[in-house]
């Protein structure tokens, strides 16, 4: 059984004092292919680091993460553009929109999301998309650019059953993780109605863990108890769960 991790942030501070021991965990559990999106030029050295030291297992994405759009957006542009033109990369991410934190920069935030979907049309990769308090923003873009040379994954899904059919609509997959696993979480409320080939399993770690961890720093083996808990949503052995989503990444990602 080959679980499939499509969003980690496996060079996260919060692991410099157990990296490897977390990473064998996981794969130990059997998640064994980690996609590990950019937030910006200040973590891309830690991104190479982490792929050389795992090559079979870590494959990376570029871009810059909403929350970190600033001042500086052009410079930090130029970095992803560089970096795309200099290796390979299976994704353009995370990137989106973000309104929860600050809508200080909502308009920066819309041209970086625009330009970054364009690179990825250039390169035919996938978008991985962040959306925090934003979905009609997100769906507006996403309406201006949608077609076949648009796909990719709603990272951390947690909209409503119509927003969820929004997103498909887009070519998107649904990026399912631990909130699937809360009592108010509600997407596993409908989730059953959305057919498993639309979805993605991943963890956002060290974020958003799931029950029975939750408020815990996550990690990559933890996605066992989400394909538990899927696994009891659609009614089909953890197996399943994992074989079709695992299929589902390699849709996605080329791998």
């Amino acid at each position: 059984m080959i679980i499939t991790d499509t969003h980690t942030h496996l060079y996260s501070e919060e692991f410099d004092q157990d990296r490897t021991e977390m990473i064998q965990r996981a794969l130990d559990a059997g998640v064994s292919r980690f996609f590990i999106p950019a937030i910006d030029s200040s973590y891309t050295k830690a991104m190479y680091d982490l792929e050389a030291n795992n090559p079979e297992h870590v494959f990376l994405m570029m871009g810059l993460h909403p929350t970190y759009v600033k001042e500086n957006y052009i410079e930090e542009l130029n970095h992803v553009k560089e970096a795309l033109s200099n290796r390979k990369f299976y994704a353009i991410g995370e990137i989106g929109i973000d309104l929860y934190w600050d809508k200080t920069h909502l308009k920066e935030q819309q041209i970086v999301f625009r330009e970054q979907i364009k690179l990825a049309k250039q390169y035919k990769l996938p978008i991985v998309i962040h959306c925090r308090d934003a979905f009609d923003e997100v769906f507006e873009i996403l309406e201006e650019e949608k077609g076949p040379d648009l796909f990719g994954i709603f990272h951390c899904f947690t909209g409503t059953y119509e927003q969820a059919l929004q997103a498909i609509s887009y070519n998107m997959k649904l990026g399912i993780g631990g909130v699937v696993t809360f009592k108010n979480g509600k997407i596993d409320q409908f989730l059953s109605t959305i057919a498993l080939k639309h979805i993605v399993l991943e963890t956002d770690s060290p974020y958003l863990a799931p029950i029975p961890f939750r408020g815990k720093r996550n990690e990559s083996s933890y996605l066992k108890n989400i394909v538990a808990k899927l696994a009891a949503v659609y009614e089909v052995s953890e197996e399943e769960i994992a074989n079709v989503t695992t299929e589902n990444s390699k849709v996605i990602f080329g791998i």
